[in-house]
């Protein structure tokens, strides 16, 4: 079940939203928990046991690390066995079906095993708790069925952001919903859901079109419209279902934080990835990257441990080579970036900046979006070999790619600031504004979501 699907629309949400008028908070976490098992069943029926499994194991070791907080040994034992267990819960359904087809020459043959929804999101939840735990950052959460209300929350369970324990702990036992939350709230997940529906879905079918087509008919310029419509795509998939997680959250009383910080106004690559999927990069900062020594070691060390958190980073998203190009790609454009590049970059104007920046990052969504090597090194080849083709011939070749690259005009305003600059005030009266352009923004959305027939979730696959 997705956010913009008509079952969730129109049956889930309205009826999981009765939860916010149930009074007694173990009672509403008991039906919101329900409902979370429901939602992510609902797809996915046999994995909630492994996410409820996943869960006892963090629970337990809860209890184990608090039983030896006087014995250091013990308690960073249970800590490891905790991590190696959810680790390798991971390890075994993200990724043994590519090493086996990586070794098959020795004999392994893919098992097939299917990939949980969510599993990357959750897993790297769990991991936060017993590790902020062991830290002493949080405290032990007794009551099973809290936990797994956290880890399983609907809201942003299967695609993120990633919410770490700490953020929610205090409002997991005590929290209240205003009415103004309830239209904050609302407001946030109609903002996702437009972003969704009428910017990632439209955008798409250029990319999807141009590389599934005859490249006799796509010159330079449409594999780098093909290029830039992916770059939007992502970003309106992505920021737009963690605006919909965040307005949900919002809506039952939790305050998740920003995830998204309009990344395509970057003036450099290290700037892109401090906008860009914020709880995924603190996440790794905080996990990986300071534990192994962060920059306050030898400058060797350091550039292993960049190129290690991305590395991560890369395979993190997807179990196969191009994801780990991808990543290792960007570790090398920080190194060079911070070591070297960057003092040069600052003395340039700030629009070549820009441009050189989102150049790198348009390149580096064609290495994640094409898994195929050969068909990313001919898109990356055609980009850069100027190969003309008349625009008339490519858009004769398919002409349901018009309608498409129309709506990048949008895409491409909106992937700006431009509308956090339009200011309506504070008054009853804005208020009313806000509210009626929100309904008339949803009532859109019901329209295309109704009549929509193409409504992918990219990070659903991570």
């Amino acid at each position: 079940m997705v956010f913009s699907s008509q079952t969730f629309l129109f049956f889930f949400l309205p009826l999981a939203g009765l939860c916010v008028f149930v009074r007694s908070k173990p009672l509403q976490n008991a039906l919101l928990l329900m409902a979370s098992l429901l939602f992510y069943a609902w797809g996915e029926p046999k994995m909630v046991v492994l996410m409820a499994l996943v869960t006892l194991v963090a629970y337990l070791s809860g209890f184990a690390m608090v039983h030896f907080e006087g014995r250091p040994g013990a308690k960073k034992a249970v800590l490891v066995v905790a991590i190696f267990v959810i680790i390798g819960n991971l390890f075994v359904f993200k990724y043994l079906n590519f090493l086996c087809r990586t070794l098959s020459f020795l004999g392994l043959e893919d098992p097939n095993l299917a990939l949980p929804i969510g599993i990357s999101f959750y897993s790297f939840q769990v991991l936060s708790y017993v590790i902020d735990l062991y830290r002493g950052r949080i405290g032990l959460q007794r009551n099973f069925f809290y936990l797994l209300m956290y880890v399983s929350f609907f809201p942003q369970l299967i695609a993120g952001p990633i919410v770490r324990y700490e953020t929610v702990e205090k409002e997991i036992r005590s929290r209240s919903v205003t009415m103004d939350d309830l239209a904050t709230g609302f407001r946030r997940f109609v903002m996702g859901l437009a972003k969704k529906l009428l910017l990632a879905n439209q955008v798409a079918q250029v990319a999807t079109i141009v590389y599934a087509g005859d490249p006799n008919y796509y010159g330079s310029l449409m594999y780098w419209l093909a290029a830039i419509a992916y770059t939007l795509q992502i970003y309106f998939d992505f920021s737009g279902y963690s605006d919909m997680a965040i307005g949900l959250g919002r809506m039952f009383g939790f305050h998740f934080l920003e995830n998204f910080n309009y990344p395509y106004i970057s003036l450099s690559v290290t700037e892109f990835w401090r906008r860009w999927h914020i709880s995924l990069s603190t996440w790794f900062r905080d996990y990986v990257y300071i534990p192994l020594g962060g920059n306050r070691v030898s400058r060797g060390k350091w550039i292993r441990n960049i190129l290690i958190v991305w590395g991560l980073t890369g395979l993190w998203h997807g179990a196969d080579w191009n994801f780990l190009a991808w990543g290792l790609s960007y570790g090398l454009i920080l190194l060079v970036e911070k070591l070297w590049l960057g003092k040069y970059l600052e003395r340039l104007p700030k629009p070549v900046r820009w441009l050189l920046c989102m150049i790198v990052v348009c390149v580096g969504w064609v290495m994640f979006n094409l898994t195929d090597f050969a068909q990313m090194r001919f898109a990356l080849v055609r980009m850069f070999n100027f190969t003309h083709v008349p625009l008339v011939r490519s858009l004769a070749a398919d002409v349901s790619i018009v309608p498409p690259l129309l709506w990048m005009v949008p895409a491409l305003i909106f992937s700006t600031p431009i509308s956090q600059d339009i200011r309506l005030g504070d008054s009853w009266r804005a208020e009313v504004v806000r509210n009626t352009l929100c309904l008339a923004l949803f009532a859109i959305c019901i329209l295309f979501s109704v009549s929509a027939s193409f409504n992918p979730f990219i990070y659903f696959r991570f």
